[in-house]
């Protein structure tokens, strides 16, 4: 019988006496050192795979083609629009910035906070944005958020969702951008430090500042409470970019009252510019923000402060028919899959717009408007035998629809 060889690694060919570890595999050996060489080479690999991906992205998307795309989605709104584009282009260049270990200068984040009326288009931007990015991109509530050891959801499981948009790649997900909805219902109750917690308000915010800033986070997997047994998930929220919206709603009695400040003296005479009392939210600043209920440790995080025009008849006539995923094309589409052309009236559009404005609810009120008027037919249309090939909505058939429907809950308070 032949005396069998040293065993020595396949790849090597160092014998087992001079490494520390030896795998045997179905054909052969390798050894701890080529593991190690081997591991080296596809991480760098993985580097450039993810270098030239966010380089593609800066050729692709500029500025002005991401304020084009967003055009298709969102009507008006062009300072928040160029807001938005600049910060999402530079949130590219600083991840490849950061990927080159020659620069000796460090860019910081600019995070971003955007404020505007219920149905001006917030979150309609977010997941327009979302669609065009090939970079981990969610969209979370803080309504559902509550200081950690109560019941609701902890802060860190805004980056829960970061990751599973990610799948769960943590150097993917620690590039991303998080849209934060709804930042306005964490705000402070009252000015008043009281002895009982604010836990779903200043203790919210308190929470973020570390996730905001820019630290290492534990994120448990599955989003919820943190348990002590579980497996935590370490996510660097350094260059992850977080953009917040928020209505804040009566923001504007507290612009109001700074604008009305009179200062005493030289200065009172020095400002002569006219104040645009129909729309005061033009001049926010982060002191009204202060008023309003966040702490300045939140504002200094989120140092880019834009606002969203409240939207007028010209605008939300635009929103219904313009938009790439405008709603009479969506109820046209809906008629359509039934075999029926859908027609509308010019007239009708304006009735429609006149009670949108009427009930102060922005784009949304639109949608509940065009349901009253469509119900019955959306109702009576698909089992009818004798369905007409075509239906064209005049006037007085809306007006008829809407002294019909219960319109009263749509309006604003």
């Amino acid at each position: 019988m032949a005396k069998a060889g040293p065993i020595v690694c396949s790849f090597c060919n160092r014998d087992k006496k001079d490494v520390k570890i030896l795998i045997a595999g179905i054909s052969g050996h390798i050894c701890d050192n080529c593991i190690s060489q081997a591991f080296k080479m596809i991480s760098e690999e993985g580097n450039s795979d993810a270098k030239q991906k966010v380089q593609q992205a800066l050729n692709l998307l500029k500025p002005n083609a991401i304020k084009t795309y967003l055009d298709e989605y969102v009507i008006g709104q062009n300072e928040a629009k160029k807001v938005m584009s600049v910060a999402v282009y530079n949130h590219f260049k600083r991840i490849a910035h950061a990927s080159n270990d020659k620069e000796e200068i460090e860019i910081e984040k600019s995070n971003v906070i955007l404020v505007g009326e219920t149905g001006t288009g917030k979150t309609l931007m977010a997941r327009s944005i979302a669609k065009l990015l090939n970079v981990p991109f969610c969209i979370a509530d803080a309504t559902v958020l509550t200081e950690a050891g109560y019941v609701g959801e902890d802060v860190e499981s805004i980056l829960t969702r970061l990751l599973q948009a990610a799948d769960y790649d943590t150097a993917a997900a620690e590039r991303g951008i998080v849209f934060i909805d709804e930042i306005d219902k964490i705000a402070r109750k009252s000015d008043n430090p009281s002895i009982t917690r604010d836990v779903s308000g200043e203790g919210v915010q308190q929470a973020m500042l570390k996730l905001l800033e820019g630290s290492s986070v534990n994120v448990p997997p599955q989003g919820g409470r943190k348990h002590p047994d579980a497996k935590m998930i370490q996510v660097n929220t350094k260059n992850i970019l977080f953009i917040c919206g928020g209505a804040f709603d009566g923001i504007e009695k507290k612009i109001a009252n700074r604008l009305n400040t009179q200062a005493v003296g030289y200065s009172a005479s020095v400002s002569g510019d006219e104040v645009d009392r129909s729309n005061l939210l033009q001049y926010i600043s982060p002191q009204d923000l202060k008023s309003f209920g966040l702490i300045p440790e939140l504002i200094g995080r989120l140092p880019i402060l834009t606002y969203l025009q409240p939207l007028d008849k010209k605008a939300l006539r635009a929103i219904l028919t313009d938009p790439k995923n405008a709603l009479i094309k969506q109820y046209k589409h809906l008629f359509k899959m039934e075999g029926i052309k859908l027609e509308i009236e010019e007239e009708v559009l304006e009735l429609i717009v006149d009670k949108a404005l009427e009930f102060k609810l922005g784009a949304r009120g639109l949608r509940g408007i065009c349901e009253a008027i469509m119900l019955d037919l959306m109702f009576d249309l698909p089992s009818s035998e004798k369905a007409p090939k075509s239906f064209t909505i005049n006037l007085d058939y809306a007006i008829e629809k809407l002294k019909t429907a219960k319109l009263s809950h749509l309006k604003a308070a």
